[in-house]
């Protein structure tokens, strides 16, 4: 499902104690294309809590506080997923007849939640899509649905009219009843949604052509709202050159990159900040240049090198001597000539097993 929902996911600012639930149905217009032809995902936080899809036929939990619901919970979704599914089915051919267009691979898409912020405000959002492109929203100030694009103006004024009213029905529903279901679910998953982990931070920094490039990678943390940047002098915020997504790691804790790049001046420190609720303070770590070798250390190293192949030479004849004690050598032959080339040496050296 991510390739269809990556569009429609709202950017929302960063509270470390804040929590959501979310909501995201999908409805294709053909089988056979590696998806459901209907699916909902309920997420409480960055956790998926529920799913149901059209070849399952069944509402189950994702996660196992989640089996903590009253009995009947179960049961009752169900026959709710089963509803919406008939309705999603149909809105999916209306918006294909919308845009003139008879076959293909169509996605129509509803995404909707709620938060309650660490501050106790909170905030509700509700949108719907179709082909990963944004549909109609719900303008959640006035209750009214606001069209995105042409197509949408006729679902927009039939959902607005006095008949249905369905843009106030739902800003109510984000008010009130959305956000009873969030502190429910919240007070039966605390434990897993609010344990903290610290992060773990490596830095570290390559200058070509000079322009130096920073990296810093927090990684290792939960709950999944960081705040990370790179600093000059502990004391400027550097431009952010290239930031990764927040990515979860398989063990439920979350990674995140930074990188800057900078003109280096003498004097000039560098350093990547790192808040996390986690953390009773941010963490500061500073990147050190690794300092050159210098031309003294240089030779230092060759000396102790050229000694330690002349005492490696030194070893290893003393041992060639010790375990090889009938050697001659030209010299002591009394007869006068060399036996290292005789049938009878080279007999010795190929039955000696030590030499083997």
């Amino acid at each position: 499902m991510f390739p269809l929902i990556v569009l429609l996911l709202p950017l929302s600012a960063v509270y470390a104690d804040s929590h959501s639930l979310r909501y995201y149905y999908t409805a294709v217009s053909a089988p056979g294309s590696g998806l459901p032809e209907f699916s909902t995902v309920g997420y409480v936080d960055d956790r998926e809590i529920t799913n149901y899809n059209s070849d399952s036929g069944r509402e189950r939990p994702s996660v196992q506080w989640m089996e903590k619901q009253e009995p009947g919970y179960w049961e009752r979704n169900t026959q709710i997923s089963k509803g919406d599914e008939a309705v999603f089915r149909h809105n999916v051919r209306t918006a294909m007849s919308r845009f003139n267009q008879t076959g293909g691979l169509h996605s129509y898409q509803w995404m909707y939640g709620c938060e309650l912020r660490d501050d106790g405000s909170i905030r509700g959002y509700m949108q719907y899509g179709y082909d990963g492109r944004e549909f109609t929203s719900l303008d959640t100030q006035t209750g009214t649905y606001i069209p995105t694009m042409a197509e949408a103006q006729i679902t927009a004024q039939r959902w607005n009219s006095p008949e249905m009213q369905a843009g106030e029905r739902h800003k109510i529903y984000l008010e009130n009843e959305c956000i009873e279901w969030l502190k429910k679910y919240v007070e039966n998953g605390r434990e897993d949604l609010e344990r903290r982990v610290r992060p773990q931070v490596k830095v570290s920094g390559q200058e070509r052509d000079g322009i130096l490039t920073l990296h810093c990678q927090a990684y290792g943390f939960h709950p999944k709202p960081v705040d990370v940047k790179w600093m000059k002098n502990e004391e400027d915020d550097l431009p952010a050159y290239q930031t990764t997504r927040t990515l979860p790691n398989p063990d439920g804790t979350y990674q995140i990159r930074v990188s800057a790049e900078v003109l280096p001046k003498e004097g000039d420190s560098y350093s990547c900040y790192v808040d996390h609720s986690s953390l009773e303070e941010p963490l500061l770590v500073r990147w050190e240049p690794t300092k050159p070798i210098s031309v003294v250390m240089l030779a230092v190293i060759a000396v102790l090198v050229v000694i330690a192949l002349i005492g490696a030479g030194i070893g290893g004849f003393f041992l060639y001597k010790k375990w090889n004690p009938g050697c001659k050598t030209a010299s002591n032959n009394k007869d006068g000539y060399n036996m290292a080339g005789t049938s009878e040496a080279s007999s010795d050296r190929s039955s000696n097993p030590a030499t083997a």
